[in-house]
């Protein structure tokens, strides 16, 4: 193994068979933690956890299945979770995608926004007395610089009146930060930091799911072969807040590149980000 510095520790990764997700995982194994990697495939899942315990020569590597954008399989993901460890000291919440034309969840919610936005709330909102007790302990939201284009109409919260894929996407990217701020608030003084970043234009499989739907996904696809980084560059910045002791106690910030930098206006909208809270509790049945 690398280094023992998360020795003891026990960390999730969510959407963690591919891209930064997966090398999250792994830089974290190889500083010894417990990982437990949340995937939505058995099959992909499993191939991604081998390798990842390859990587790191650490075997405490743990797979549990969940579809993020459905609340019952988030649910039981977080029971069968709870039923195996008593602490979650890292939570990185990583799964995400674009999605070229308008879909709806399980749940009835606009796909992006259910798997963006509620994949990240709901798990983080069912795991917090848990990882509180923990403390101190780490929440890593992964955003994007797409927020800045992003703009959240509460009046169309699930895109039903116009819908397009980029749009959406900043809009939940947004949500991601909007999130972030508002859990930071709600958690000052419990030992726990929440922090939101943004790991780059990386080529990963992301834009699968516009592939073959359309221009957008073929446009990210090639765009990507051109000029993106790689997944190991591309998870750095997670792997830098769910572990180096220089941002211990920092909470509510937005980072690009291992620094603190200024997110867009919109994402400092307390008012907007209270609001967003109180819908995603509503719609989780959430007291």
């Amino acid at each position: 193994m690398a280094g023992q510095a998360m020795v003891g520790k026990v960390c999730m990764v969510t959407g963690a068979n591919s891209g930064i997700g997966k090398v999250t995982a792994s830089a974290l194994a190889s500083m010894g933690a417990t990982v437990v990697m949340v995937c939505r495939s058995a099959e992909r899942g499993e191939a991604a956890r081998q390798v990842v315990v390859a990587e790191s020569g650490n075997e405490q590597v743990e797979l549990l299945l969940a579809d993020l954008s459905s609340m019952a399989s988030t649910r039981a993901m977080v029971d069968a979770f709870n039923a195996r460890h008593d602490r979650l000291d890292v939570l990185v919440n990583n799964a995400g995608a674009l999605f070229n034309s308008y879909q709806e969840s399980v749940d009835g919610f606009e796909m992006t926004f259910a798997l963006n936005h509620m994949g990240y709330f709901l798990p983080t909102v069912l795991l917090l007395d848990l990882i509180k007790a923990s403390a101190p302990a780490r929440i890593i939201n992964v955003s994007s610089d797409a927020h800045r284009a992003g703009k959240v109409d509460f009046d169309d919260l699930q895109n039903r009146k116009k819908y397009s894929a980029f749009g959406v996407y900043a809009e939940t990217k947004l949500e991601n930060v909007l999130f972030t701020k508002e859990l930071a608030r709600r958690l000052e003084g419990t030992g726990v930091t929440v922090n939101a970043l943004h790991p780059g234009f990386v080529r990963t499989n992301f834009g699968n799911n516009a592939t073959g739907n359309g221009f957008a996904g073929m446009a990210l696809n090639l765009i990507s072969k051109l000029i993106a980084i790689t997944p190991e560059q591309g998870a750095e910045t997670s792997i830098y807040l769910a572990s180096s002791p220089e941002v211990e106690g920092v909470s509510g910030a937005y980072f690009d590149k291992k620094k603190a930098v200024k997110p867009a206006n919109q994402a400092n909208d307390e008012v907007a980000a209270r609001r967003l809270w109180a819908e995603s509790e509503r719609l989780a049945g959430i007291e």
